[in-house]
């Protein structure tokens, strides 16, 4: 690839489709609850979203090593064409077990086109960087953070759509933007780009570093440390203070964009190093232990007092735990590249990315538990857990240069 120019390429492209991810969660969301489907109905749709998302990361980094980046882009966009036109098929005429049906296989596809989507990008970021650690730094923390961003204004847009276009009309609409972009990344990028030797057996695939295998770990509980509270604890608990839906939303999404503006902007809150390890991986470890306090104090405050307004005390915390959250998801996806080999990135993002899919997995089904159990409290409670193991492992990362070849 051919640098800046290809970077701003793939990034715009996962922009597109980051925006529509966005909409349809939200489209969800608020179609099938206006139609009477119960939470666990709705969590259920999402689950299989994000338990595909577990095997599209491993077949992703498979592929795209194998094929090039720019081919699997481009076959992630196809798929999540292809799940909202399918979506968009649904007759309300329909039973509701065929109705769920149809919707879990179309939210599958989807699952599957985010995760593929999401592995060929940020492999391209490590096939374009040619600027050493601090470039590699910057373009990850504004990728990903830029991403969340628009994720954020894509749950805006999902209402908005459903107000004005409505459900099957907004799907098209989706639809039409997502084919634009697809034709875009077709004419412009080459296709080998990212292409290597890739692994012959699944135990070559997951024969990973120490350092890979570390990260991975670390990044299942980091992203369910948040989910655990984020998916059903908080809006639970925004319901029960008076607060209407559309507020629980407007929330969620704004806390989704503040937080990828900051991870764009964490390589100027992290201290670094020539060699791009021996202070980030510190950094790791203090911003960890930063973290871990946050959901530890709100659950004592939560638990312990009952103020008029608990609920801007809640949402304030939690902005404070976005902060925090955001650097060292920035600092952790940066790592995962510096630790990747260059001769198969792709199947190393793909790895560490499948481990993200199941660290939201399992925070989205103990979110649900633990709020059953013991409300919001018992799910910042499970948070800080979370966050300590994740702590833990971040104390086992090599911080030398050669920990980037040594194998686990």
């Amino acid at each position: 690839m051919s640098g800046v120019r290809d970077y701003a390429i793939v990034t715009a492209s996962y922009w597109g489709f980051t925006l529509t991810d966005g909409a349809l969660r939200m489209l969800v969301l608020l179609h099938f609850y206006s139609l009477g489907y119960t939470p666990f109905t709705l969590a259920f749709l999402f689950l299989l979203y994000e338990t595909a998302g577990i095997f599209a990361n491993l077949g992703g980094g498979w592929l795209a090593a194998r094929f090039g980046i720019p081919r699997m882009l481009m076959i992630g966009l196809v798929l999540q064409i292809t799940g909202l036109v399918l979506l968009s098929a649904l007759d309300q005429s329909w039973s509701t077990g065929l109705s769920v049906t149809w919707v879990v296989a179309a939210q599958g596809i989807a699952g599957v086109a985010k995760d593929l989507t999401k592995t060929a990008s940020k492999s391209a970021i490590k096939a374009t960087s040619a600027g050493g650690s601090g470039q590699l730094f910057r373009w990850v923390a504004w990728f990903t953070g830029s991403k969340n961003a628009m994720k954020g204004i894509g749950f805006f847009v999902g209402g908005l759509l459903l107000e004005t276009a409505g459900f099957r009309g907004a799907l098209w609409l989706m639809a039409g933007l997502l084919a634009v972009v697809l034709a875009g990344v077709a004419v412009s990028l080459p296709r080998s780009p990212g292409q290597a030797k890739a692994s012959k057996s699944f135990r070559e695939l997951f024969a990973k570093t120490r350092a890979i295998n570390l990260m991975a770990a670390a990044r299942i509980f980091l992203f369910g440390s948040r989910d655990v509270w984020f998916v059903v604890g908080l809006p639970v608990f925004l319901y029960t203070q008076g607060w209407h839906y559309m507020e629980v939303a407007g929330f969620i999404a704004s806390w989704t964009i503040g937080y990828g503006l900051v991870q764009a902007i964490a390589p100027s809150v992290i201290r670094r190093s020539p060699d791009g390890l021996s202070r980030e991986v510190p950094e790791a470890r203090l911003w960890g232990a930063l973290l871990m306090a946050i959901p530890i104090v709100l659950a004592v405050v939560v638990s312990g007092t009952h103020p008029q307004r608990l609920d801007l005390i809640v949402t304030t915390g939690l902005c404070v735990f976005g902060f925090a959250f955001a650097v060292i998801s920035s600092l952790h996806s940066y790592l995962i590249l510096a630790y990747a080999g260059s001769a198969k990135a792709a199947e190393d993002v793909g790895f560490y990315y499948a481990a993200n899919a199941a660290g939201r997995l399992l925070g989205i089904l103990l979110s649900g538990a633990l709020a059953q159990m013991g409300g919001l409290t018992a799910c910042l409670w499970g948070s800080a857990a979370m966050l300590a193991v994740c702590l833990a492992v971040t104390f086992l990362l090599p911080s030398a240069v050669s920990a980037r070849a040594v194998p686990a």
